[in-house]
């Protein structure tokens, strides 16, 4: 996993927590009180839609970055819920017996995630909910332009290596991985035409998600600034300001699961 900044992945927080909304309005009718998990839960701000839409939940935050969980016990997250430091591949949620397991733009990190959701469905109550939503836009400029830049002559050899496209399932993988799990399966696909204010903002927003890793691997701050500078232009030129903003297209698939 990378090195999270969280004040860099709050930039965009509403344009991040947006596609979670949208998700929710799709989950079933819960106990007045549920048990929910947040896996993946960042800095909070998923947590804190998780608050709102059940005020009275018995709600934690599950995620592998101390850093991210410190600010989601700040009042820029959601101090109200519980945390705790774990990776969500191998935390076993059965002895919460959770109402409802949500993950929000997390599983794209984790290698051959469909094999959790089985284990996941063990876990819920009768009736209860997982409820994910995955970026699916890998193979978008903001991608591919990253992995030919870092694949080229100048910085091949420091981050050649790096593995930055993960190979994410179809989404009837989804679907069909829900059903055998003994769940009632919703699986659907949106693609955002997300408008972004500022300057370079489509490398203000790789910043905090798909380049982590490589900012995390070029220790050295000129490098950085260099890679950046090289990135920001090719951006740039992919994704062009416009009058009113940069238009940044971005999919995603959305997955809601209900154990029988």
């Amino acid at each position: 996993m990378p090195t999270w900044d969280p004040d860099q992945y709050l930039r965009f927080a509403d344009h991040r927590t947006r596609p979670l909304g949208e998700l929710l309005a799709r989950v079933p009718e819960l106990p007045a009180a549920p048990t929910v998990l947040d896996i993946g839960c960042g800095p909070g701000n998923s947590t804190a839609v998780l608050r709102e839409r059940w005020p009275d939940a018995d709600l934690t935050g599950i995620d592998s970055s101390a850093e991210m969980l410190a600010t989601a016990r700040s009042a820029e997250g959601e101090p109200s819920a519980a945390y705790l430091l774990a990776d969500a591949t191998h935390y076993d949620p059965a002895p919460a017996a959770p109402d409802l397991i949500a993950t929000n733009a997390t599983l794209q990190w984790i290698e051959g995630h469909l094999a959790l959701l089985p284990r996941w469905a063990r876990a819920l109550r009768p009736g209860g909910v997982i409820a994910l939503q995955v970026p699916s836009n890998f193979d978008q400029p903001s991608h591919t332009l990253l992995d030919e830049l870092r694949r080229g002559p100048r910085w091949r050899a420091r981050l050649g290596d790096l593995r930055l496209r993960p190979d994410m399932p179809e989404p009837d993988a989804y679907l069909h991985t829900l059903l055998a799990a003994d769940c009632a399966a919703d699986v659907w696909e949106t693609t955002y035409r997300t408008l972004l204010p500022g300057t370079d903002p489509v490398l203000e927003w790789m910043k905090g998600t798909g380049l982590r890793p490589v900012l995390g691997h070029l220790a050295d701050p000129a490098e950085r600034e260099s890679f950046l500078a090289e990135y920001g232009a090719l951006l740039r030129e992919a994704y062009p300001t416009g009058p009113h903003g940069t238009v940044f297209p971005f999919h995603r698939v959305f997955a809601v699961g209900v154990r029988r």
